[in-house]
């Protein structure tokens, strides 16, 4: 896809990675973008702001003030002028200051005056990555409507190896394209995505339940949001702040996700059941706690409702329907016969004998099947990628809405 014509901030901040902003301007560059580098002061321990200034032909912005004249670097008319802005590397100092609305630079001035959407590629060792405090301020930008494009995995500059690589350039322009291509294709469609795992009480401290942390449903509303849809969230009990902009009912029980969807069910567009949703449940709850005893304990369970089947039989020929498989054993054939018995468009298939797929982690591999028969197996990918790929997948459902 051509970037022709697109206004481009890049901002680069003090990593190691900010060698590979070079590399992303020429890319850009190439692509027919318009591109503007905002640097901060350390950036430039990193990359020379002629390097940059030469692939993106204008002069890299770092100061506020031009020169003694009183002539300044307007971070409002950047903000304005932009169609998107990168931070690319995206530092750990960086994004705990966007997230807490800190401002002592220009970079920062010019993000908190940015109207265009935002994407930072964070860049750190892997211990800083999957700091509490970094993981909170990624959390807190994703709520605010920002595209985070997940550290990679491999060697990283302390020797050490694991995610926290910036993303390659090259991906990177293909996040930036699918970004200008796909941005509003599901404008005006209502989705709703159930996700999560459901508790199933046994008394009143004790529950049964998964190991789901809901993050493939998460990355599934973010997408469909960021390309124009109305996102209502189901949501089971996740760990994971869920950002405002969604529509969220939080509930505990299958029964209560159940009741949930079928009030949502028939004003949705298009729906997609990714919560892992217990099969069966305690057919007796204590009221008090059960107290443990010499014996031996057996507990009676009772079938959980199948909340994706029972909205197939009233799902219309208009709606569309993605359902979740995983498996342990028998893969395709158990995904595939659940297209006809819970009348999904699409199922997507996860199984965990796959290294880095399925629960609690940040990547997946998956096979979506489709209910004409065709087959799409991808990479390990991170979880925001593949559900970039499940919503081009729905848009190649013969009946499209």
């Amino acid at each position: 896809m051509s970037l022709k014509g697109k206004r481009i901030l890049l901002g680069v901040t003090g990593s190691i990675a900010a060698y590979k902003s070079a590399f992303l301007v020429r890319l850009l560059i190439k692509a027919g973008a318009e591109v503007q580098i905002v640097a901060t002061a350390s950036a430039f321990e990193f990359i020379t702001p002629l390097t940059l200034a030469t692939l993106s032909k204008k002069p890299v912005l770092s100061e506020f003030q031009k020169d003694n004249t009183g002539a300044w670097n307007n971070h409002v008319e950047l903000g304005l002028w932009a169609d998107l802005m990168i931070v690319a590397p995206a530092t750990a100092n960086t994004l705990g200051k966007f997230s807490g609305g800190l401002c002592d630079n220009l970079l920062e001035a010019v993000y908190l005056s940015a109207r265009c959407p935002v994407m930072l590629a964070p860049a750190m060792d892997l211990d800083m990555y999957q700091h509490s405090s970094v993981q909170d301020s990624m959390r807190k930008l994703i709520s605010y409507g920002n595209h985070i494009l997940e550290a990679q995995s491999g060697e990283l500059a302390s020797g050490l190896s694991g995610q926290g690589r910036m993303m390659e350039p090259e991906d990177i322009l293909i996040e930036i394209e699918s970004f200008f291509s796909k941005s509003k294709d599901f404008q005006g469609k209502k989705v709703l995505v159930t996700l999560g795992p459901t508790q199933e009480a046994l008394d009143p401290v004790r529950f049964i339940s998964n190991h789901s942390s809901g993050k493939m449903g998460l990355a599934i509303a973010e997408s469909f949001f960021k390309r124009g849809a109305e996102v209502h969230l189901i949501a089971g009990p996740i760990k994971t702040e869920i950002p405002s902009k969604f529509t969220t009912v939080n509930v505990s029980t299958a029964e209560e996700m159940l009741k949930s969807a079928q009030s949502k069910h028939s004003a949705m567009d298009i729906c997609v059941f990714s919560a892992a949703v217990a099969d069966y449940r305690p057919a007796e709850v204590a009221d008090q706690k059960i107290k443990k005893s010499d014996s031996d304990l057996s507990i009676s369970l009772t079938k959980n409702p199948d909340i994706a089947q029972t909205l197939g039989k009233k799902k219309s020929q208009k709606q569309i329907h993605v359902g979740f498989a995983l498996e342990t054993e028998n893969e395709k054939k158990n995904a595939k016969q659940k297209l006809t018995k819970k009348n999904f468009d699409l199922v997507v298939l996860n199984s965990l004998q796959d290294k880095g797929a399925g629960f609690q982690g940040d990547t997946n591999k998956v096979t979506i099947f489709h209910r004409s028969g065709e087959q799409i197996e991808s990479e390990l990918l991170s979880k925001s990628q593949v559900a970039e790929l499940i919503l081009d997948q729905i848009k190649n459902v013969p009946v499209w809405i």
